[in-house]
């Protein structure tokens, strides 16, 4: 798994090479991680925009437009600057069900020059889909976006 997680990284990193804005990137990266993990319904983005986040670059059903700060598992990964790892949604307090298929959860927060400037939403049908491999897979994924992206 460790090499899946690896191989998503340079995928991304070799597509940015042509383009490293933020909507192009993400865009791919939301298509690699649809493509490469099983068992999930949404893989994408929250951009933050004036202290709130917006719908970013996503595979999957629609999804929540706009998401305030501390509000859901995206919005506690922004306000926090935490990675947000929730085996049962439904358990979690203030949860937002964009999708009631969706049932575990992890959100990544984005960072440039110390800041977060969004989050990695990924969400699984199956409880408890989110391995410690898998976050840390994920976790050096976001950090590839991080290096790659020109946020500007």
């Amino acid at each position: 798994m460790k090499q899946d997680y690896e191989m998503m990284s340079k995928q991304i990193t070799s597509l940015a090479e042509i383009s490293n804005r933020c909507l192009p990137v993400l865009a791919n990266a939301s298509a690699i991680l649809y493509d490469a993990l099983p068992d999930l319904n949404w893989a994408g983005f929250y951009l933050v925009e004036e202290e709130h986040l917006i719908l970013g670059p996503f595979q999957g059903k629609f999804a929540c437009v706009r998401i305030e700060k501390g509000k859901g598992v995206c919005g506690t990964a922004y306000a926090a600057d935490q990675t947000q790892v929730v085996p049962d949604v439904h358990q979690f307090p203030g949860h937002i069900a964009c999708d009631s298929a969706s049932n575990s959860e992890i959100v990544i927060p984005l960072h440039t020059q110390g800041k977060v400037v969004a989050v990695m939403d990924i969400d699984s049908p199956m409880f408890d889909r989110f391995s410690v491999e898998d976050v840390e897979g994920l976790s050096d994924f976001a950090r590839t976006l991080e290096e790659i992206i020109c946020w500007e």
